[in-house]
C-alpha cells in the first residue's frame, strides 16, 4: 500500500488506542497472547502539528489548528414543521384480540430465531441472558455480564428504539429511546446513577431541509434528556442519506427515504450481580405492582399499529420524575425486595403482563382501576373517558418510565415504604392457574372482566410469527 492508502483507508476491524508508555508492554503481551497484531504508530507531542513519516520521508506536515479549523464550514438549512395534532379516537375493541395481535406483531414477537444464532456465552460471563424464564425463552430487558470472573460487579447492556414515535415528534422519539434504554438497565438491577449511553442515527437525505430538521430535533431531544437523567453519551455513530432513487411505472424519478430512526444503547453498572433481577414471574401468591403513572399516550403505539388508528399523543419523558423513580426502584432492588421486574414499552402494560407470565410459566390476576394515572381522571360523569376507553388506555398506552414488579407478600410493606415518593399501585397477584385475567372499569361500581386469556395461547401468538 502507498502511504496515502494507509492513511485514508477505511478498512474494517482496526482501532487506534492512546496508551501511556508504561502500559505498552502489558498491552503488547495481551495482544500477542490473543494473536492480535498491535503496533506503535506514533506519539503525542505538544508542538501542535500532525507529522506523517513513511520509509524515512516526511509525507505530511500540517498545523492542527488548520486541520481542525482551517476549512470552510458547511452551512445547511434545517426546517421542522410539527404535524398537526389529532386526537386518537378509540373504537370498540376486544382487548384480548388486540393483545394477541400486538404479541404477534414483528416488533414485539419473539426474536429467539436470531438470538440463538449468536453465542452469548463467549468467555462464560453471562449472568442474565437475552432469553430468560422457566424455559429460557422469555424476553429479557437487558443482558447482565460479569466481565471479571470471580468478581461481584457486573455490566448491564440494553437498548431503546421506537421509530414510530418519530412520525409524530422526533424530539420525543429520542427522549423515549433514552428512557427505554435506561429503564431496561434499571429493570435488571443497574444503578441509574452509573449508566452511559451510545446513539445510532439512521436517517434519510439530510441535504433536504425538512429531513435535516427532524435530525436536529431528535438531537435536541437526546441532549435534553441525557442531561436531565445524568446519563452521558460516550460514543455513537450515524448512517445518513439512506435514500433510494428509482423510476416509477410512468418513468418518473422517485425517491424513497427511510423513516427517522434512532437506537440508543445503554451500559449500566451493578455492584453485585447476585442482586440482578430477571423479568419472569417466580411464584404463585406473590404481589404485582405497577410503578410509574400512565398517561393517555397512544400516539405511535402498537395498539394504534394493529388497529389502524392515527393521531394521539406521543409518549413523553418527565425526566425529573423519571430520575426519582429509577432511584427509588433501584433502592428496592438493592434491598432484595423485588423478585421480578419488567419495563413497560411496546404494547404497554398488557404486553408486559403477558410476557412476565408466559416467561415464568405462571398466571396473573390484576385490577386496572388502582393503576396510577397522569393527566386524566377515572371514568365518571365529569370525564370524557368511558370505562372501555379508560381500560384500553391503561392496558396499551406506552407511557415512559414504568415498571411491573413482582414482590413477595412479606416484603410488600418494605417495598411500598421505599417507593413512597413515586407513583405506584398494587395491581394484583401471581397465580398458579395459567391464565392472564385482567379486570377494569365498568359502568357500575363493581369491576368488569376486560381480558381473560390462557398463557399458552399468548405465548404461541408471540412465538409463532418468527418461529425458527
Amino acid at each position: 500500500l502507498s502511504y496515502a492508502e494507509i492513511w485514508i483507508s477505511e478498512a474494517q476491524e482496526r482501532m487506534v488506542l492512546a496508551v501511556p508508555p508504561q502500559h505498552w508492554p502489558e498491552l503488547e503481551a495481551l495482544c500477542r497472547a490473543e494473536d492480535v497484531e498491535a503496533t506503535i504508530i506514533g506519539r503525542f507531542g505538544n508542538e501542535g502539528r500532525l507529522r506523517l513519516e513513511y520509509q524515512g520521508r516526511t509525507v505530511a506536515d500540517l498545523s492542527m489548528e488548520f486541520l481542525h479549523h482551517g476549512r470552510p464550514r458547511v452551512v445547511r438549512q434545517a426546517v421542522y414543521a410539527a404535524p398537526p395534532e389529532r386526537p386518537l379516537v378509540l373504537p370498540s375493541l376486544n382487548a384480548g384480540d388486540a393483545l394477541l395481535q400486538i404479541l404477534g406483531s414483528l416488533n414485539v414477537a419473539s426474536k429467539e430465531w436470531i438470538i440463538r444464532q449468536y453465542d452469548h456465552e463467549v468467555q462464560g460471563a453471562s449472568v442474565i441472558k437475552p432469553l430468560v424464564g422457566a424455559a429460557n425463552d422469555g424476553p429479557s430487558d437487558a443482558a447482565v455480564l460479569r466481565p471479571v470472573l470471580g468478581a461481584r460487579r457486573g455490566i448491564a447492556v440494553a437498548c431503546g428504539m421506537n421509530p414510530r414515535y418519530g412520525d409524530l415528534d422526533p424530539y420525543h422519539m429520542a427522549a423515549s429511546a433514552i428512557d427505554e434504554a435506561v429503564r431496561n438497565c434499571v429493570a435488571v438491577g443497574a444503578d441509574p446513577r452509573r449508566i452511559a449511553l451510545l446513539d445510532n442515527f439512521c436517517w434519510g437525505n439530510t441535504a433536504r431541509p425538512e429531513t435535516l430538521g427532524t435530525l436536529v430535533r431528535a438531537a435536541l431531544g437526546l441532549h435534553d434528556t441525557a442531561v436531565a437523567l445524568g446519563t452521558p453519551f460516550i460514543s455513537g455513530k450515524d448512517s445518513l442519506n439512506n435514500e433510494f432513487h428509482y423510476l416509477d411505472e410512468q418513468g418518473r424519478q422517485r425517491a424513497l427515504s427511510i423513516p427517522p430512526s434512532l437506537l440508543v444503547s445503554a451500559l449500566g453498572q451493578l455492584e453485585d450481580v447476585a442482586l440482578a433481577v430477571s423479568m419472569d414471574l417466580k411464584r404463585a401468591g406473590n404481589l404485582l405492582y405497577l410503578v410509574g403513572a400512565t398517561a393517555d399516550e397512544l400516539g405511535g403505539s402498537h395498539l394504534a399499529l394493529v388497529a389502524g388508528l392515527e393521531g394521539g399523543a406521543v409518549p413523553k419523558v418527565e425526566a425529573a420524575a423519571a430520575r426519582c423513580l429509577f432511584t427509588a426502584l433501584h433502592a428496592a432492588m438493592v434491598q432484595g425486595l423485588v423478585r421480578a421486574c419488567h419495563d413497560l414499552s411496546e404494547g404497554g402494560l398488557a404486553v408486559a403482563l403477558a410476557e412476565m407470565a408466559f416467561a415464568g410459566g405462571l398466571g396473573a390476576t390484576v385490577d386496572l382501576r388502582s393503576a396510577p394515572r397522569r393527566g386524566w381522571d377515572a371514568p365518571g360523569s365529569d370525564t370524557a373517558y368511558s370505562p372501555h376507553a379508560a381500560n384500553l388506555v391503561l392496558l396499551f398506552s406506552e407511557s415512559n418510565s414504568r415498571f411491573l414488579c413482582e414482590v413477595e407478600p412479606e416484603r410488600a410493606a418494605a417495598f411500598e415504604s421505599v417507593l413512597q415518593d413515586v407513583p405506584y399501585a398494587r395491581l394484583g397477584t401471581v397465580s398458579a392457574a395459567a391464565w392472564l385475567e385482567i379486570w377494569g372499569f365498568s359502568a357500575h361500581d363493581r369491576p368488569e372482566l376486560v381480558l381473560r386469556q390462557p398463557i399458552d395461547q399468548l405465548k404461541e401468538a408471540w412465538q409463532r410469527p418468527l418461529r425458527w
